[in-house]
């Protein structure tokens, strides 16, 4: 399936792991978009109207010519299949499997541990908790060994061309490695570097970590 990318809109923040995936999504497709600024800590609050978009509050929402959704696997899942361009979702059974399987992961044992327990620990908060990053990083660590035995010899995290995996990994690796413990890490799994040395420049990557 492939429909007109003629209106769509991403809601939440620039800074936002989960919105910077939908927006290396929406570049590797080579769509244009609208960022509408949704930020989750405001001081005061959620914009009012927000919650009829999310009614949870979390970030991003997302809306193609009147066509709404929520929850980024979702929403990066409707990308590929809405819009022309390369496919985001490996060709075979057992790819997509492992695809799924590490965004999984991702969500549920790499995105606190090395975004909430590491990288804003260590450089976004002023009273920094040494035993929280401390943790963070042993759950890392289990982390980046699991996903390298399933890396494996591919060139990407789900076999030989970028897929939404690379897509869900990339935006949470770069904020990981910009804390000095996480680079460090990182570079104890020659695999999951030399993966994040391969796609850190591509421009949907460079694009969506950078502004």
């Amino acid at each position: 399936m492939s429909v007109s990318n003629s209106s769509v809109t991403v809601y939440g923040a620039a800074y936002s792991v989960y919105v910077r995936i939908v927006r290396i999504a929406l570049g590797e497709k080579g769509v244009s978009y609208t960022l509408v600024p949704v930020d989750v800590f405001a001081d005061d609050g959620l914009p009012p109207d927000y919650l009829s978009r999310q009614p949870f509050g979390r970030i991003p929402a997302f809306e193609h010519d009147g066509f709404c959704l929520y929850e980024t696997s979702a929403i990066t899942r409707y990308i590929d299949e809405a819009f022309s361009g390369p496919s985001l979702q490996p060709p075979t059974l057992h790819q997509r499997a492992r695809m799924n399987q590490i965004i999984a992961m991702l969500d549920n044992y790499g995105y606190v541990p090395m975004v909430w327990d590491v990288y804003v620990q260590r450089l976004e908060r002023e009273a920094v908790d040494e035993a929280r990053i401390v943790a963070g990083l042993a759950k890392a660590r289990i982390f980046m060994k699991a996903l390298s035995t399933l890396i494996g010899t591919n060139h990407f995290l789900a076999g030989g061309e970028f897929s939404l995996a690379d897509c869900h990994f990339a935006p949470m690796l770069d904020l990981f490695a910009k804390a000095p413990d996480g680079a460090d890490l990182l570079c104890e799994f020659a695999t999951v570097h030399d993966w994040w040395e391969r796609v850190k420049s591509r421009p949907s990557i460079f694009a969506a970590t950078t502004a």
